[in-house]
């Protein structure tokens, strides 16, 4: 007598997955990954735009912090002439590059055409430091000064090269996605930093900048 388990099934039912089911699953996959991908990547652009911002602020941060531990004068260099921007952190009295830091590429310095530009009257620049036209935008009211270099003093002050307070702002977006945009200002008699976030009127769309 035979006692195998396979014994009187018909063939049918040992068979594997057809051609046809496995395009259907296949197909299935692939839109459903599709999906998933979509859904994702505003997350992931929302992300490196958080990034870019957190980055420069982390970098004036440490060079402040270090500045006022150490009794040493740190500068802070922000460049948008090249792809990736870079932001880097040097100190003064070795010309020791002590950090380089890149935002992502899809992110730079960068200021968006409806930018609000007025210093005195709603919509304005954030804490009304300049005209919302210069990405980077440092040494307010000074000429003689470089617009993308901040001195930290052991004051824990932001100054220019040439001992004057530095009050400045800096840029940060995605090229035309107005929602994307940051904004960073320095006071220099502190070095209060204050982080800033591009938001619109419900009403009459009106963009301006929100304090976070």
């Amino acid at each position: 007598m035979n006692t195998s388990p396979y014994f009187g099934r018909s063939d049918h039912k040992m068979r594997g997955f057809t051609l046809v089911e496995l395009m259907v699953s296949m197909t299935v996959f692939l839109i459903a990954s599709g999906l998933l991908i979509m859904g994702v990547q505003p997350s992931l652009k929302e992300a490196r735009v958080n990034q870019a911002y957190n980055t420069t602020l982390a970098a004036m941060r440490l060079a402040r912090d270090s500045s006022v531990a150490q009794r040493q004068v740190y500068f802070v260099t922000l460049n948008n002439g090249a792809s990736p921007n870079t932001v880097t952190i040097t100190q003064l009295s070795t010309g020791n590059l002590i950090d380089t830091y890149n935002l992502p590429s899809d992110v730079k310095y960068q200021v968006l055409p409806l930018f609000p530009i007025s210093q005195t009257v709603f919509p304005m620049t954030p804490d009304a430091f300049g005209v919302g036209a210069t990405p980077i935008d440092f040494d307010q009211g000074i000429a003689g000064g470089a617009k993308n270099v901040v001195y930290f003093q052991p004051d824990g002050s932001a100054q220019d090269a040439n001992g004057n307070f530095n009050n400045g702002v800096v840029y940060v977006a995605r090229t035309g996605d107005y929602y994307s945009a940051r904004a960073l200002t320095v006071w220099g008699a502190t070095g209060r930093l204050r982080g800033w976030r591009m938001d619109t009127q419900s009403v009459t769309g009106i963009y301006y900048w929100r304090y976070q």
